[in-house]
């Protein structure tokens, strides 16, 4: 393995393979129904989320790893022979992530170990740590690491439209009037990043232009430039995930291999099942 390990937490939205195959250890966000707590990646994906929540008509909270988490995840890299770590965190403007990871670090006053807060969430975390791990493989030192990263996060823009607001009406982030009142309407909130945080950009009517509208504000944010990278993120949809990608490639230039990521649920259960989106990357 590289001398440098990478490490990241679920919110990053990375599939297993993916990660398996670059090394990269994912750290769970925790999910929480009443007093039973559940692993993301391990004992919970978004499927298993949405069932449970339709079925029971209560979302979960979710929580940070702790640093005994990431502490273990430390260890454990240290132990199939890194030197280094660069731990990549959701964005600390919606976790507490960040924190658990520096709390952990501190544990290991000896080790080198570099922990960074994206400032994004997602796949647009993904190919952050994606991007560093590629890196690391090929011999890059840290500050070149988080230096790559850093830029590709600055180029790397997120458009998503949500399916419904029931389950943000059950989170009371809006009220049960406003969320039967857009779903009469066929309102379709798309959502970007903005300082750190998932935020609503506009509203539009009916899925269809939903989508449109979410390739066009790509495009613009594009502007004209190939895309380096690009995911389609969904939530528990993936049928409609592989449509809109059939809808991206037709109207963008992209890459020739675009990843299909699960939003996971430490993120989904604030947007809800049916969400469909595309991070792309400007080259």
């Amino acid at each position: 393995m590289s001398a440098i390990a990478i490490i990241t937490d679920t919110d990053a939205s990375l599939p297993t393979e993916l990660a398996h195959r670059y090394g990269i250890r994912q750290v769970p966000i925790l999910i929480h129904f009443g007093e039973e707590t559940l692993k993301t990646g391990e004992e919970i994906d978004d499927a298993t989320l949405f069932a449970r929540v339709d079925r029971e008509g209560v979302l979960p909270t979710t929580s940070a790893p702790s640093p005994g988490q990431f502490a273990e995840a430390y260890q454990a890299a240290f132990d199939k022979g890194a030197e280094q770590i660069v731990c990549f965190c959701v964005s600390g403007a919606v976790s507490a992530t960040h924190g658990a990871a520096v709390v952990a670090k501190d544990m290991f006053p000896e080790r080198h170990i570099t922990v960074v807060d994206t400032r994004t969430l997602t796949i647009a975390q993904g190919f952050m740590v994606l991007a560093s791990a590629e890196a690391a493989e090929a011999g890059a030192p840290v500050d070149e690491i988080v230096a790559l990263a850093e830029d590709m996060g600055r180029r790397t823009h997120l458009y998503a439209a949500l399916s419904t607001l029931k389950y943000l009406a059950m989170s009371g982030r809006v009220g049960h009037l406003t969320a039967g009142m857009a779903t009469l309407l066929n309102v379709r909130p798309i959502l970007t990043v903005r300082d750190g945080e998932l935020d609503l950009l506009e509203r539009v009517r009916t899925r269809k232009k939903a989508w449109a509208r979410t390739i066009d504000l790509t495009a613009e944010a594009l502007d004209g430039r190939p895309a380096e990278r690009m995911a389609i993120v969904h939530i528990a949809v993936p049928d409609e995930a592989r449509q809109f990608e059939e809808q991206i490639r037709a109207s963008l230039t992209c890459p020739d291999e675009i990843l299909m990521a699960e939003m996971t649920p430490g993120l989904s259960v604030h947007g809800g099942a049916g969400l469909v989106g595309v991070v792309a990357v400007a080259g």
